[in-house]
């Protein structure tokens, strides 16, 4: 079962908004008082796709966005870039284990400058990869399409690997958040909370829905 102490939150994925109006993406984020904005930064060689930049934080920071910003490095290197991102109004900054570099230190580095940490898996890679890590971090996202591309549909062979950092979760008695994205909507995201997921990163389902408010009290009700 999920961690009883996280309810289910909602990380609405801006990279799914009009790009021409960022701002205006995470002001519907804040009119519905969803508390977090994910944040998918891509380097077009991790990943085969380019998205934001550490200016694209700032300039919603200096616009006057204050939501959570749940920010998701799919960087080569993204031990080089933390510093940058964290000055430019990053709360959380989420690292993937599979690219060569110092991950302990990165991670240590995050929480040395005030920021939460996460750290990230692909479909492919298995938990067993993270195990180590788990008690320096405060979220583990598990990528339930293979990142690069929003739209993707939802791969449901990563529910096992939910359940499998649940487990691992609560009997070390951590308290660490176990977050999911790629291809989420509702009847998805019951199944990886019941899994044990308790943050959903949503892009296309939430800012191309009908009624965007629906959509986050179904994800608030699961």
């Amino acid at each position: 079962m999920a961690n009883p102490l996280h309810a289910p939150i909602l990380a609405p994925s801006l990279l799914a908004s009009d790009h021409a109006r960022l701002a205006d993406g995470a002001g519907l984020v804040e009119r519905l008082r969803i508390p977090w904005l994910h944040l998918d930064i891509m380097d077009g060689h991790f990943v085969p796709n380019l998205s934001f930049g550490p200016e694209t934080l700032a300039s919603l920071r200096r616009d006057g966005v204050k939501l959570f910003f749940d920010t998701h490095l799919m960087l080569e290197r993204p031990d080089l870039y933390i510093e940058a991102f964290a000055r430019a109004g990053a709360d959380r900054l989420s690292i993937h284990i599979e690219p060569a570099y110092d991950v302990i230190g990165t991670l240590t580095r995050i929480r040395e400058m005030g920021k939460h940490a996460g750290i990230v898996l692909n479909p492919g890679t298995p938990a067993v990869a993270i195990e180590a890590l788990l008690s320096q971090v405060d979220l583990v996202l598990v990528m339930t399409v293979q990142p690069g591309f929003g739209g993707q549909a939802f791969r449901r062979d990563q529910l096992a690997k939910i359940a499998e950092i649940r487990d691992l979760r609560d009997q070390r008695n951590l308290t660490f958040r176990i977050e999911v994205d790629g291809g989420i909507d509702l009847a998805n995201a019951a199944q990886c909370r019941a899994a044990g997921a308790d943050a959903f990163v949503v892009g296309t389902s939430f800012f191309k829905a009908a009624d965007p408010a629906a959509f986050a009290a179904g994800i608030a009700a699961l």
